[in-house]
């Protein structure tokens, strides 16, 4: 048995990976880490160059779910990766891939499925808040704090570098860091919440348009708790007013029935549509 110990990014596997598969070792034989703290009582390799002319294939699907899977939590991901590619690439199972009851697949496949819900959460709930301007450009700085379930931070980031182009941002999240100055991305080690800003002036004008578009009438409390569940409302500055918006919806729906309904003003004149109103009427000649 020999221990593996490697830097916890897909890239530093798939090069000891490389590496591993070419001097035909396998998995029963590798033990994975990305903690040096639990190898130091055992003596550990750091495979950090990747061998050429490996020769071996793999589908064009396992690329896709190896980068999901490598961003799961679950310490086991490295293993069953590499299990999975001995057996595509070594082991005469080409279509693997293809058998979703197949233990391994069917775990690989679960966990890409739940790293892929981490970062729609993500994608959804993080929140922006200003921290410094620059003087001389006056372009504004703004930090998030995020606490994913996986290590999702280099899947996510491209979403909010489209979004948010034109603005300089930091997210923070416990595992790792993610820096854009409008014109390059840089990853950092993650840090404590501490280092996360606390509420801007930002937060009361968005809980503001949150409470102006909350509509009691299509509450559905169990269906809200599934998109937004608990654990996310610590780090959303509109989660103090969900609680009291909920206990209100039924009130304010009876309001609203209760109210008088408003006589619909007539559209005003507008020479244009007028126009377009005469161009469909029929013609008086025959």
């Amino acid at each position: 048995m020999r221990t593996i110990l490697i830097q916890p990014t897909l890239d530093a596997w798939r090069e000891a990976a490389r590496d591993l598969l070419t001097r035909q070792v396998p998995p029963q034989e590798i033990l994975w880490s990305d903690d040096p703290g639990e190898t130091s009582l055992f003596s550990a390799e750091s495979a950090t160059t990747a061998a050429t002319g490996t020769g071996f294939r793999v589908p064009a699907s396992f690329p896709g779910l190896a980068r999901s899977v490598a961003a799961h939590s679950d310490p086991r991901r490295w293993a069953l990766l590499y299990r999975i590619l001995w057996r595509v690439a070594c082991g005469g199972e080409s279509r693997l891939l293809q058998i979703p009851t197949d233990p391994d697949v069917r775990l690989a496949s679960q966990w890409a499925k739940a790293v892929g819900r981490d970062i729609h959460k993500m994608h959804a709930f993080v929140r922006f808040r200003l921290v410094a301007t620059d003087e001389a450009t006056g372009r504004e700085r703004f930090v998030a704090w995020f606490e994913p379930e996986h290590r999702i931070v280099r899947l996510a980031a491209p979403f909010f570098q489209k979004r948010f182009t034109n603005m300089d941002w930091s997210i923070l999240t416990p595992n790792e860091c993610v820096h854009w100055d409008g014109k390059s991305m840089e990853f950092t080690p993650g840090v404590s919440q501490r280092e996360a800003p606390d509420d801007d002036a930002h937060d009361d004008l968005w809980r503001t348009y949150y409470r102006s578009i909350f509509n009691p009438a299509r509450l559905k409390v169990n269906a809200m708790m599934s998109e937004m569940p608990k654990k996310y409302w610590k780090n959303l500055p509109e989660a103090r007013l969900i609680a009291g918006l909920i206990a209100d919806s039924r009130s304010r729906v009876q309001t609203m029935l209760d109210a008088e309904l408003r006589p619909v003003k007539p559209a005003p004149a507008n020479p244009y549509l007028e126009s377009l109103k005469k161009l469909n009427q029929p013609s008086d000649e025959q």
